[in-house]
């Protein structure tokens, strides 16, 4: 009887702690978030990222759901520990080869393609509607085409990440070479510059947001693609191989680790061309107006 009390006052005990450290992390969330130097900018989603993995093991654990449904995260650290090397060759593969190699492919294509479009009014008229139901094709009926032209192996899937983000970089680039303002516009022909000099000195700079909004887009649909591209054909290595498999074996640890990598590199690529674009359109009004406001 005695243990019996002992052993709920040590769950009360565990319970109080839990609500004291989760109502105290909500209040450094809210602190943090009226703040703006870098620090305590970056602590804000840093702080909220461990409060949820935090509940997420207690709910898991307290709850006793089941291995198979949702593993815990000490469970999920422990298989990305223990499976680091393997983990590691799966981000060359997928990440490095694949993404990497098709993100410029699609990225620099839809680029070359929106100046061609810019310049060509019967390419505007032919080509978009072919690059519309380009995209709209699905990632599971070109991944198994992709595969038998290019082979098993990486090129296939950077193949279908091409055609992936070949047409968000089209069509922001095509509509940010449309926002230059008139008045500039008249005022640079006004001086005698050419179709060139206005490109390079106006349009391109007023088109860099939309630009920056396709490359981070695409920074995501890149590795999705080829994750998805890889559950159809891949060598014994890749994201989407080790998460078809490890799933079939009921490895679930293994599948959400996995799912962590790929998650850590789409936010880190997201996070990177969004610090670059902070640099190159640091002139841009909503940079200003963030400014301002804080």
């Amino acid at each position: 009887m005695a243990a019996r009390w002992c052993l709920a006052g040590a769950v009360v005990l565990v319970v109080v702690l839990g609500m004291l450290a989760f109502g105290c992390s909500v209040a450094a969330l809210v602190f943090f978030a009226r703040r703006e130097r870098l620090m305590e900018r970056l602590a804000s989603p840093v702080l909220f990222g461990f409060t949820l993995i935090w509940l997420w093991e207690m709910m898991v654990v307290g709850l006793h759901v089941p291995f198979i449904l949702l593993p815990p995260p000490s469970a999920i650290a422990r298989a990305f520990v223990v499976n680091i090397s393997m983990l590691a060759m799966d981000f060359d593969q997928t990440y490095l080869h694949a993404v990497l190699a098709g993100y410029a492919v699609g990225c620099g294509g839809g680029f070359l393609l929106a100046l061609a479009i810019d310049r060509s009014p019967f390419l505007q008229r032919g080509l978009m509607p072919f690059a519309n139901m380009v995209s709209a094709m699905p990632v599971v009926g070109i991944a198994p085409i992709m595969i038998m032209w290019f082979g098993f192996d990486w090129p296939s899937k950077a193949a279908v990440v091409a055609l992936m983000t070949v047409f968000p970089m089209l069509v922001n680039t095509a509509a940010g070479l449309a926002a230059a303002g008139a008045m500039e516009w008249d005022l640079m022909c006004c001086y005698g510059a050419g179709y060139w000099q206005i490109l390079i000195k106006l349009r391109l700079p007023a088109a860099m947001p939309m630009i920056f909004n396709a490359l981070k887009l695409n920074s995501t649909l890149a590795l999705i693609g080829a994750v998805v591209a890889e559950f159809f054909g891949t060598p014994t290595r890749g994201m989407g191989f080790r998460i078809s498999t490890e799933s079939a074996r009921m490895n679930l640890d293994i599948v959400w680790a996995t799912i962590t990598v790929a998650a850590l590199a789409g936010s880190i690529s997201f996070g990177l061309i969004a610090l670059l674009e902070r640099k190159v359109t640091f002139w841009h009004p909503s940079f200003h107006r963030r400014n301002s406001s804080s």
